[in-house]
């Protein structure tokens, strides 16, 4: 499996606006039945799309001119509540592929940095600007730097933070466990052969 370097993410953007947007609300309980998390992304924020249809109001996951959006902008304590792993893959699935906000929830980050989704932080007044900016400009691409730790809007460069473990992942490809378990399958079968709770198995 061949390891795969983020130093970049560019597409539109989709404003989801609010704070304490937490995983129920991005993805409801009842489809944690999943188990290869087939067919999410079309239930992402499927609650909170039905009611604001009740309300005759579309929900930007369901706003045409937000259709196709890589990067998804919100506010603080994104992917706060349970420690579902389906949230981030339900927004991958249906597109996004990095996220700004002001805030996340730490198990939220973690799940995202092991699916490779660069969760981005900037203050409040950043992010507000970004969010104007998307929801000014719909169909314009925004430049996600992730060794720079920043944003491109048509030329305004926008400092951003993230951290520097998840940064050092994303840049050499270590974010992907899998890759990195596969690249060491002789040195895992070397430890497995000195467990004896794993050898009386074999």
């Amino acid at each position: 499996m061949k390891t795969v370097v983020i130093q970049r993410v560019s597409g539109t953007g989709v404003p989801v606006r609010g704070n304490d947007i937490d995983t129920d609300r991005i993805i409801p309980a009842r489809f944690l039945k999943s188990v290869t998390f087939d067919g999410l992304g079309a239930h992402a924020f499927e609650d909170d799309i039905a009611a604001l249809n009740a309300k005759g109001s579309v929900h930007p996951f369901r706003n045409e001119k937000y259709a196709g959006a890589a990067v998804l902008v919100s506010n603080s304590n994104f992917g706060c509540g349970s420690s579902r792993e389906h949230a981030p893959q339900s927004l991958n699935r249906w597109g996004i592929l990095a996220i700004i906000a002001e805030s996340y929830s730490e198990i939220f980050f973690g799940n995202c940095v092991s699916l490779g989704i660069p969760c981005f932080t900037g203050s409040h007044e950043i992010v507000e600007q970004i969010l104007g900016w998307i929801e000014a400009n719909p169909r314009r691409e925004m430049i996600l730097d992730v060794a720079e730790t920043t944003v491109n809007l048509d030329g305004t460069v926008l400092a951003l933070s993230l951290p520097v473990g998840a940064r050092g992942q994303f840049l050499d490809g270590t974010w992907n466990a899998r890759t990195q378990l596969l690249a060491n399958l002789d040195k895992v079968r070397d430890v497995a052969a000195t467990l004896s709770y794993f050898s009386d198995y074999q």
